[in-house]
């Protein structure tokens, strides 16, 4: 939870850290996981709430940037012309969107009877990546009540690593999976946060880098083109900060740096994903009133903005390989996390 004090591996930090380090640093926030191992088994759902309230109904302002599109999110297009998020995030596997998707729709439709009665549809926002180097992807093993499951689990303090959508997830050579981390930004004398929360899926091994510094995670030879830079990325950033829809797409965009600072060159098959939202800016589904109150931070002051999120995306990509555990699974497959990797090589 967060990269102890004592092991932050040299990652320099200009910005404070919140007091968990985590994504539920900004109020309201919670993260909840289904985690799915045995032998050949590693997978998973995570679940990000924005708010603990009615997200329908009260959604979040919101935007995504699809910094390299080889991925098969769904709901992703409707952030982008609406601005808005109307539903828990759910991160997990390629071929489990499907039943992900349903799992969350069933939800929204238990908590909301008026979808697709008396107002519309709902936008469910699903997100993935390919576990299938450690998992067995062909078996759909993640079930519609996994989702439930993880939502009812959510809370302020959660697991990092090897849990989740990231149980099974392979990242620079080694060992991926969950990671998070904060900052903390003051503006007009009060205290703001910045979360990212990731599943990290990417990178050619051999790539990594932390704070500077270079690992060869690929000291001998790579399996299964694991010397390209392809897999994915889901990252989650959040907010309490008043910002409108287009600079929160301005802040996604950002978390390109993030990924070249740990040595991701996005490559032709790595599908790299950013969603940003505030919790400051809400949008009601149904309204008296035709014109509503946003706040927005002054774009001369959105520096600040811009490099605390650098710096949380950065570390939370790092936290994901710390806190992952070494794993064998399916076909005989073992991949190294960092914290074993270094105490054989450094």
């Amino acid at each position: 939870m967060g990269i102890p004090d004592t092991a932050r591996l040299e990652l320099h930090s200009k910005w404070p850290r919140g007091p968990k380090n985590l994504i539920t640093d900004v109020p309201g926030v919670k993260v909840g996981h289904v985690t799915l191992k045995d032998q050949d088994i590693n997978t998973g759902v995570t679940v990000i709430l924005p708010h603990p309230g009615n997200l329908f109904r009260d959604k979040v302002m919101a935007a995504a940037s699809v910094i390299n599109g080889f991925g098969k999110s769904i709901g992703i297009l409707q952030i982008q012309e609406l601005g808005t998020i109307e539903t828990p995030i759910v991160l997990t596997n390629t071929m489990s969107i499907g039943t992900a998707f349903t799992g969350l729709c069933r939800y929204m439709l238990e908590n909301n009877p008026e979808i697709g009665v008396s107002t519309g549809t709902v936008n469910c926002l699903v997100t993935e990546c390919n576990d299938g180097r450690l998992n067995d992807i062909r078996g759909f093993h993640i079930q519609e009540s996994h989702v439930f499951q993880a939502i009812a689990r959510a809370d302020e303090w959660f697991e990092e690593g090897s849990v989740g959508g990231g149980t099974g997830m392979c990242c620079l050579g080694l060992k991926g999976g969950i990671g998070s981390a904060s900052r903390q930004i003051t503006a007009d004398g009060q205290t703001y946060t910045l979360g990212a929360a990731v599943m990290s899926n990417f990178g050619a091994a051999g790539n990594l880098v932390i704070g500077g510094t270079h690992y060869n995670a690929a000291p001998g030879p790579v399996s299964r083109g694991a010397d390209k830079d392809r897999g994915s990325i889901i990252i989650v950033i959040a907010t309490d900060l008043p910002l409108s829809e287009r600079q929160l797409g301005r802040v996604a965009r950002r978390a390109t740096v993030s990924l070249g600072r740990t040595g991701s060159y996005c490559g032709n098959g790595s599908g790299d994903i950013a969603i940003a939202f505030t919790t400051a800016n809400r949008v009601p589904h149904y309204s008296e009133r035709s014109v509503l109150n946003c706040r927005m931070f002054f774009d001369e002051e959105l520096d600040r903005v811009f490099e605390a999120c650098v710096e949380a995306v950065e570390e939370a990509i790092i936290s994901s390989l710390y806190h992952a555990e070494t794993t064998t699974g399916i076909r005989g497959e073992t991949v190294l996390g960092l914290k074993d990797f270094l105490a054989g090589t450094v």
